[in-house]
């Protein structure tokens, strides 16, 4: 009888399978608690993190789906709470965390997400004051990108007509909260910008809780505001309500009533506007009316007899014509001696004297020129024959010629200065002034 059970051998894939079994099952929603590190956020949409404390660490994953639902980023380093199920990563044989939801540790999701946005946004420059555009201070037509059936256009449009009757109102109906809302807005300013024929936009909401108000929190709106070429008005909420859509937009309004309100003038502040304007005129024109009639005034109490005037003033026509006859006698005698300086100048600087006395000069160069080449060519040729005589007497032509002759050894042809250099049979040439012969030693001696 064998005393050893029968063995189950298991495959890695299969001990795994169990193990992912088990803990699936028994850990199949848990809330967890860490801070984030080695975050990685590929373009598969995927959310790659370490959940750690501590006295250990947890790898988790958030899928693309869930993780597009998110309000904010987690960073490293920031302390989360998740909720997920704990399930095993085959191929690597290790188990991780499969996160559904997260949220900020201490800070809510949305209040987080809210402040990341708008420390990006304000990066950016979206709310420099330089780029608010101004109001128009009584636009004839008002495009309102809200709720239809919320009680914040009821309070626009009631307010609108107590103020001011005259002024259009376009209305472009969107949802202001749950899924989609976001784009809706956008897409609505986006169509005032297209239309084009708005003066001012009105972009808000009624109250409501911070989730009910998110929509004017996306990036999405805040773009669209951003880049519209109308005024936008903000009006999202009660007065202690903020969005990001409030720091985006032209002017902030506390309520949508209050946007209707300083949107246009009462139509009564407008006329006591007009009638204060008017009476400031009237006085302005009556207050130049008088002091332009002082003027004339004294003016016609200076004007004198224009034919005392016409008297004066030939007088002093005929005064500028005498002078100026004088001087016209004075500049042409000016100009007479100044032509007949110039004419005697030209005649000494006449420019056939001045060639006549060049080519003479170049005459007489040349005389000197070819008497001094004729000196130097007499000097070398006289040096040339004295060399000449010195060569001659120095030639060995010249000793032959006196009767001597040159003795060469055959056939090394050198000079026979001594009789040793010579022995009994050596042929030799000598050479004479005319001539050479050729010889051979029969004898040497001293």
């Amino acid at each position: 009888m064998d005393i050893f059970p029968e063995k189950r051998i298991l495959t890695v894939s299969q001990l795994t399978s169990l193990i992912r079994g088990v803990l699936e099952e028994n850990f199949e929603r848990v809330w967890v608690e860490g801070e984030v590190s080695n975050l990685a956020m590929p373009s598969s949409g995927h959310l790659y993190f370490t959940l750690k404390d501590a006295g250990a660490q947890l790898r988790c994953v958030m899928f693309r789906a869930s993780a597009k639902a998110l309000k904010f980023r987690p960073r490293d380093g920031m302390g989360l709470i998740v909720r997920g199920r704990i399930t095993v990563y085959d191929q690597r044989g290790e188990y991780q965390l499969l996160v559904e939801y997260l949220e900020p540790r201490g800070i809510g999701a949305l209040q987080l997400a809210f402040i990341q946005l708008k420390e990006k946004l304000a990066k950016e420059g979206l709310f420099a004051e330089e780029l608010k555009k101004t109001i128009p201070a009584l636009p004839q037509r008002i495009g309102v990108v809200t709720s239809s059936t919320g009680a914040a256009i009821h309070d626009i449009v009631n307010v609108l007509n107590r103020r001011f009757a005259n002024v259009a109102v376009l209305i472009r109906a969107v949802k202001v909260q749950g899924e989609g809302a976001a784009e809706e807005i956008a897409q609505g300013i986006d169509d005032f910008n297209r239309y084009g024929s708005v003066d001012v936009l009105i972009v808000g909401r009624g109250g409501g809780s911070l989730e009910d108000l998110w929509a004017f929190n996306e990036e999405v709106v805040a773009r669209a505001i951003h880049r519209s070429r109308i005024p936008v008005i903000s009006a999202v909420g009660h007065e202690v309500d903020f969005t990001i859509a409030d720091f985006v937009a032209d002017l902030r309004a506390p309520t949508p009533s209050a946007a209707a309100e300083l949107v246009v003038k009462s139509k009564e502040e407008l006329a006591a506007r007009v009638d204060f304007l008017r009476h400031r005129l009237v006085q302005g024109v009556r207050r130049v009316l008088a002091e332009r009639r002082g003027k004339m005034d004294g003016l016609s109490r200076s004007l004198r007899d224009p034919s005392m005037l016409l008297g004066q003033l030939s007088l002093r026509v005929d005064d500028f014509a005498e002078r100026l006859d004088r001087g016209m006698v004075g500049i042409i005698r000016n100009r007479r001696f100044e032509v007949d300086s110039i004419r005697n100048g030209l005649r000494l600087t006449n420019p056939a004297l001045a060639v006549e006395r060049a080519r003479e000069r170049i005459i007489a160069l040349q005389g000197r020129s070819e008497a001094a080449l004729q000196r130097r060519l007499d000097r070398q040729r006289e040096r040339g024959a004295v060399a000449a005589a010195r060569l001659q007497a120095l030639s060995p032509l010249g000793t032959l010629a006196r009767g001597y002759s040159i003795t060469l050894t055959m056939p090394a042809r050198c000079v026979v200065r001594e009789c040793s250099q010579v022995s009994v049979g050596d042929s030799l040439e000598v050479r004479f002034h005319h001539g050479r012969a050729l010889c051979r030693v029969e004898s040497t001696g001293e």
